[in-house]
């Protein structure tokens, strides 16, 4: 009686098995059949990494690392008020497992820092701001949206600090940008040779997760087809792509002068070199002059052969006759001789004519109350100081203060442990780079580049955790 028993015990396992299969083939067959193949392919791509976000949170900053150097504005075609973006997706599911996990008491205690009251703040004045600023335009879907990523972006910060406890966490959230950094830049260069018909073709594709799509899509300097192509790998804009270049490359230099590299430095050697030659062709003069501050400072504080390497590097670019545009850029860049500069120097002196009218809490982020001045300018600082006014300007200046003091003093714990010393130079150049680079471009606090915001944040959140984990020895994975 009791083989019997078993026996149909077996069975009903053997038939709901067979059931499961059968659900499961019908479920792909019916998908297969009203989707094409790519959209079928990408569709089972996301469900197994939606799975795996879920269940840990590092495989969620791996993809987030993934879709802000790769696919930073695609969108899922499908439009539900707005087109929901895969960095939305991303963030969201990063936000909703720390939380979940918060909630069970799975992650352990709540992670402050130093930073957390003044981004709050700061967080507190953006939010005041723009509903101040609606008494004189109106919100869209777009704006809150766009908004809302702003908001999502700056509180990455408080994710990455609280999610990533070790060092093992760390060095594969670094691995992951410079892998993720690393593939952007070689797609940017290897595009930058081709026809630009093919180009054109090949960039054209990813129309279907809502890319621009035809001749457009390239871009030249001052865009003008008579003067030199732009490199913009999947980034659409040759500055923006420059600004990721700054902090994957500031990040992934380091590495080569370092004992325990998180990759095999015959890895990393091609990497870099690629990095840097895509920021070249990107004729980006201000994220060129970021990265070279950051590892200028790096060279002078820590690795001197780094500073023979610069000095190498720039002789050769005097030398080449390749290099003579770029030189020359920079030269008429820095006489303000050429329509860019001269373009930003007439928006530097709208946007002081606006900070003075409305000082305190700016105009908002949906318009200005004046007809004849406008919101937008290439400066990160200055375009805080007309949304969130010098109150906002001057949080943030208080941020990045506390910042750069909790990790100089980090510094000298960090002498004799290889295993993040070169980590904790990478984000110095970094974080350096991009706000000089700042200074003269937007990106990294403009509603239309949400991954700069998450990806400047991001690193602002691994300063703080590389000066946590100092003086700690290796520990367990808690994630």
């Amino acid at each position: 009686m009791q083989l019997v028993l078993i026996s149909s015990r077996g069975l009903w396992k053997v038939l709901a098995t067979l059931l499961l299969c059968l659900l499961v083939g019908l479920g792909a067959g019916a998908v297969l059949a009203f989707l094409a193949p790519l959209y079928t392919a990408a569709l089972a791509i996301a469900l197994v990494g939606g799975v795996l976000m879920l269940r840990d949170t590092q495989w969620g900053f791996i993809a987030l690392a993934g879709i802000i150097c790769l696919l930073p504005f695609a969108a899922l075609p499908l439009n539900i008020g707005f087109e929901p973006t895969f960095l939305d997706l991303v963030l969201l599911t990063l936000f909703f497992v720390w939380l979940s996990r918060m909630a069970t008491r799975r992650q352990g205690s709540f992670i402050a820092s130093p930073l957390a009251i003044p981004i709050l703040t700061f967080l507190v004045v953006l939010v005041a701001s723009f509903i101040a600023g609606l008494a004189h335009a109106s919100v869209t879907a777009t704006l809150l949206r766009h908004f809302a990523e702003l908001t999502m972006g700056i509180s990455t910060f408080f994710i990455v600090i609280n999610c990533i406890r070790s060092r093992e966490q760390l060095r594969r959230v670094v691995t992951a940008l410079i892998l993720a950094g690393a593939a952007a830049a070689l797609i940017g260069v290897i595009l930058y040779f081709l026809p630009e018909n093919l180009m054109v073709r090949l960039l054209s594709t990813l129309r279907v997760v809502r890319y621009p799509a035809g001749s457009s899509v390239l871009r030249y300097i001052e865009d003008n087809p008579e003067l030199p192509l732009r490199a913009i790998s999947t980034s659409q804009d040759p500055n923006v792509l420059g600004g990721l270049l700054v902090l994957v490359t500031a990040l992934a230099v380091p590495q080569l002068l370092s004992q325990q590299p998180v990759l095999p430095k015959k890895l990393l050697i091609p990497m870099v070199a690629s990095m840097v030659m895509c920021l070249v062709l990107t004729f980006s003069r201000a994220a060129m002059a970021g990265l070279a501050v950051g590892l200028i400072a790096v060279s002078l504080l820590r690795y001197r052969r780094l500073g023979w390497l610069l000095v190498g590097g720039a002789a050769l670019a005097l030398l080449l006759p390749q290099m003579q545009v770029y030189i020359q850029r920079f030269i008429e860049g820095a006489r303000g001789q050429d329509l860019a500069t001269q373009m930003r120097l007439g928006e530097y002196r709208d946007a002081f004519t606006l900070i003075l009218r409305h000082p305190w809490l700016g105009v908002g982020f949906a318009g200005t109350p004046e007809i004849n001045l406008y919101l937008g300018v290439s400066s990160v600082y200055l375009l805080i100081a007309e949304e969130a006014g010098l109150i906002g300007l001057s949080i943030f200046f208080v941020i990045v203060a506390i910042l750069f003091a909790q990790m100089w003093r980090a510094r000298r714990y960090l002498h004799n442990d290889a295993n993040l010393e070169a980590i904790f130079w990478g984000l110095v150049a970094a974080l350096l780079g991009a706000l000089v680079g700042g200074t003269l471009d937007h990106y990294f606090f403009n509603l239309d580049f949400p991954h700069a915001i998450a990806i400047f944040w991001t690193y602002v959140g691994l300063g703080i955790v590389i000066s946590r984990l100092r003086q700690k020895k290796p520990q367990m994975n808690t994630d």
